[in-house]
Formats: structure tokens, C-alpha cells, sequence
């Protein structure tokens, strides 16, 4: 079964490049295009698309917006492709839910691989966006768990799992390295999030080193 993707960017030339690149893979299938963020999270309603490209800078709605709308109504998942990598716009994405967040500099077989990892629930940063994340969590010196509220509702297992997650492993990998199946942490990864009050697990990971469950 393919991977059904909107992609939202307001530049057409843009938006041209990304439908190549991704309908260049044969398990991936751009289902519709969007100028702006109202159109992406109207098309993502209608068309219920695996992941949505989702650019930061547009008209009317921008990307935040749009990624909070679409993951307070539960469409999809949301991987930012953006020119900036400021901070802020790093963090505004981040907390709307964004399950990824790329720079437009990527280049294509990363790009495809970004989208198949988060159309299967993994989390994927830009390796310098998530450098200066973590030297940020460090620097701030936040290591309390009081800090990361519903922290201590978690089981022993669900607390491996998130330190799990700090550390960037996929779903695969955290049932290797936990040695249970990939349907159990599917579960484990949910109920962390439901726990938390979070919605992707990149926001999960941030946790964790928050927490200072990330050595």
C-alpha cells in the first residue's frame, strides 16, 4: 500500500520539485497539493493522507497553524520542510506536533526516507536541528523530573521506552534493544504519549531530555 501524501508549499516551482521527488518512489503517492495552510488541513480532512510536506512561511494560515489544526483533529502526521531553521520556528513546530522537521536543503533520498519514517510513527530531525535541540535542553540544565508533568505515571517499561525515544530510535530499534515486539511498542509509545499530554513523539523525545532520562 502506497504512502499518501499532501504536499503544502505556497511557491508552485516548489511544490512541482517536491511531487517529483516523491512520486519518483514506488510506495509513495502524492494525493494533492496545497498553496497554503487552510487548503493543506482542508485537503488533509478530505483526503486522509499518510503525511503532509508541510512548508512553514505561507499565506493566510501558516504551517504551525495548520500542523496544530491537523493534530488537534488527528490528520495525519505532519513533516515540516522548510528553508528556516531558526529556533523559534524549530520549537513553534515541534509544539504544534510535528512528527519531523527538515530543511529544504535535504536532499531527495533522505527526503523520501524522512516521509516513510514518519508515515510508520517515527520521528525524524534534521540532524542540526536536533544538535542544537539537545545543547539547548542541556545548556537550560533542566534534569528535574518534576519538570515533565504525568512523568510519574509512567510504568518502569513506559519510562525505558521514553528514554527510548531521547535518543532518536525507531520503533524497530527500541524492540530491539527492549527485546519485545513492534506492536508492544507501538502500544508503550502511545500510552507515553496519552500520558504526557503529547502529540508526536519527537515532542516525547524533547521530554525525555527534559527529564534527563538521556545520558
Amino acid at each position: 500500500m502506497s504512502i499518501r501524501v499532501v504536499v503544502a508549499d505556497d511557491q508552485a516551482a516548489v511544490r512541482t520539485g517536491l511531487v517529483m521527488i516523491l512520486e519518483s518512489a514506488p510506495d509513495i503517492e502524492v494525493v494533492g497539493e496545497a498553496a497554503d495552510g487552510a487548503q493543506a488541513v482542508r485537503m488533509a480532512t478530505t483526503l486522509q493522507p499518510d503525511v503532509v510536506l508541510m512548508d512553514i512561511r505561507m499565506p493566510g494560515v501558516d504551517g504551525i497553524e495548520a500542523t496544530r489544526q491537523l493534530m488537534t483533529a488527528q490528520q495525519g502526521q505532519v513533516l515540516v520542510l522548510t528553508t528556516f531553521d531558526l529556533d523559534d520556528y524549530v520549537d513553534s513546530a515541534l509544539a504544534a506536533g510535528a512528527a519531523g522537521f527538515l530543511l529544504k536543503s535535504v536532499d531527495a533520498p533522505r527526503l523520501l526516507d524522512a516521509v516513510r519514517a514518519v508515515a510508520r510513527g517515527d520521528g525524524v530531525l534534521a540532524p542540526e536541528i536536533t544538535r542544537r535541540v539537545i545543547r539547548r535542553f542541556a545548556a537550560g540544565g533542566r534534569a528535574a523530573h518534576a519538570e515533565v508533568p504525568g512523568l510519574d505515571e509512567l510504568t518502569p517499561r513506559e519510562t525505558d521506552v521514553l528514554a527510548c525515544l531521547g535518543r532518536g530510535l525507531s520503533n524497530a530499534e527500541i524492540s530491539a534493544e527492549l527485546v519485545i515486539s513492534e506492536a508492544t511498542t507501538k502500544t508503550h509509545v502511545s500510552r507515553v504519549l496519552t500520558k504526557l499530554g503529547l502529540r508526536s513523539r519527537t515532542q516525547a523525545a524533547i521530554a525525555a531530555q527534559t527529564a534527563g532520562l538521556v545520558p
